[in-house]
């Protein structure tokens, strides 16, 4: 036998969720199962967007019937990323050729902390699954202060638990919220003087929305702003309170709401877009509230808060809370045989996982009966003649749009 113009290239595939060994006999050159990923860890900043990505290969006889990335394997069963409810709109799977893939995460979170990796499907095998992916470390800002005694100078560091992936990150120091210094360096040298209320926050170029939380010297008597949350999904026509809690080391003379999309901070209570939907509840001093009613979708934006001193303005530069506002649609798909899925869907993930309602002819359906439905989903006769429609508990009069015969009809082709 003439081995001269063969070769045996010892491949390993996916048989029946078991990684196994397999001969594969094939030309020379000829691309075996692999997947490559361009980073083995990647560093990247709570709220932050990530992507990871990967190259992969395969026999040109083996068709490509499916890809998916995923973070956990328990039991031989994994989870497609895109269809985890713990990143619900927040992972997109992208490609620029027919050979790579990137997972792109947004509004990073502490505990997306894991190992990613990457699983392709073709029509004889599935590879992918025991081959070391990407870590990904995701960290916030912490200003670590130096020396801890009293001392006439002090260093501040602008510390993370990992080391940024971002090469040559540039450090941006604030000072009551107000940009002071940039540099290389992630210290920043400072001589102590009288204004024990002063307080300071760190971020890098490029994030300049992720800062640290600021530190001061004056326990809890030192200028700060804390939103209660950071992203709030609600419904077009309803009604939020966006709040937070101050603290002001010297007097306050003034304070009020604003976009921070706005060139100039200009007070909600003044802006045309804004009249009679906007108000202040609650005391002059301590916790503010910003309530918008009537929301419109162009209300979509990041709201922030200031108060005035004698001595400065504070909050301008620390990021706000992101409001975003959505309504309602109902999205038809096939389901069974002669049967369609009906899903209540938003641009966005409504906060505190309300309980969704579903109406027939504008009935409610309190019961189940010949509908199958849970959380947002219903399933229904494709040939049906109804009229489905849905929305959420405590905001009954905010119906999404109707589907009817027509638009059932026109899924069912």
């Amino acid at each position: 036998m003439n081995l001269s113009n063969t070769s045996i290239t010892l491949s390993l595939i996916m048989v029946s969720g078991i990684d196994q060994l397999h001969f594969v006999s094939g030309v020379v050159g000829e691309s075996c199962m692999n997947v490559t990923y361009t980073h083995q860890s990647i560093c990247a900043l709570k709220g932050s967007t990530v992507d990871i990505s990967c190259f992969y290969t395969h026999p040109s006889w083996h068709n490509v019937t499916e890809v998916s990335w995923f973070s956990k394997w328990e039991s031989g069963v994994t989870t497609d990323l895109s269809l985890n409810p713990e990143y619900a709109d927040r992972v997109e799977y992208h490609r620029q050729t027919e050979k790579d893939s990137t997972l792109r995460i947004t509004d990073l979170r502490e505990s997306d902390s894991t190992e990613y990796k990457f699983r392709f499907t073709t029509d004889e095998a599935r590879w992918g699954y025991s081959f070391p992916g990407t870590t990904l470390s995701v960290t916030g800002f912490q200003v670590e202060v130096t020396p801890k005694w009293r001392s006439e100078s002090k260093t501040l560091s602008c510390i993370t638990t990992c080391t940024l992936s971002n090469p040559n990150p540039i450090y941006i120091w604030y000072k009551n919220g107000q940009h002071r210094d940039e540099s290389t360096s992630p210290q920043y040298k400072y001589s102590v003087s009288n204004d024990y209320g002063d307080s300071y926050s760190c971020a890098v170029k490029g994030h300049e929305d992720l800062h640290s939380p600021a530190v001061c010297f004056q326990g809890q008597s030192c200028n700060r702003v804390t939103y209660t949350k950071r992203r709030i999904c609600v419904l077009k026509g309803s009604t939020v309170d966006i709040s937070c809690t101050y603290v002001s080391y010297y007097s306050t003379t003034s304070s009020f709401w604003f976009r921070s999309d706005k060139s100039t901070p200009e007070d909600l209570t003044t802006d045309p877009g804004y009249a009679g939907r906007v108000e202040y509840p609650g005391t002059y001093r301590g916790p503010s509230s910003l309530r918008i009613t009537d929301l419109r979708e162009e209300d979509s934006a990041e709201y922030r808060f200031t108060f005035k001193t004698d001595n400065f303005e504070w909050g301008h530069s620390f990021p706000g809370t992101t409001l975003s506002v959505t309504g309602l649609q109902v999205k038809v798909t096939p389901a069974a045989e002669g049967q369609k899925t009906l899903t209540c869907i938003t641009t966005c993930t409504l906060t505190d996982n309300p309980t969704y309602i579903w109406y027939k002819n504008g009935q409610r359906l309190d019961e189940p009966t010949s509908q199958q439905y849970s959380s947002n989903t219903l399933v229904v006769l494709g040939h049906s003649v109804d009229s489905y429609s849905c929305t959420v508990e405590h905001h009954e009069d905010l119906h999404s749009p109707a589907v009817c015969k027509y638009e059932l009809n026109y899924y069912s082709n």
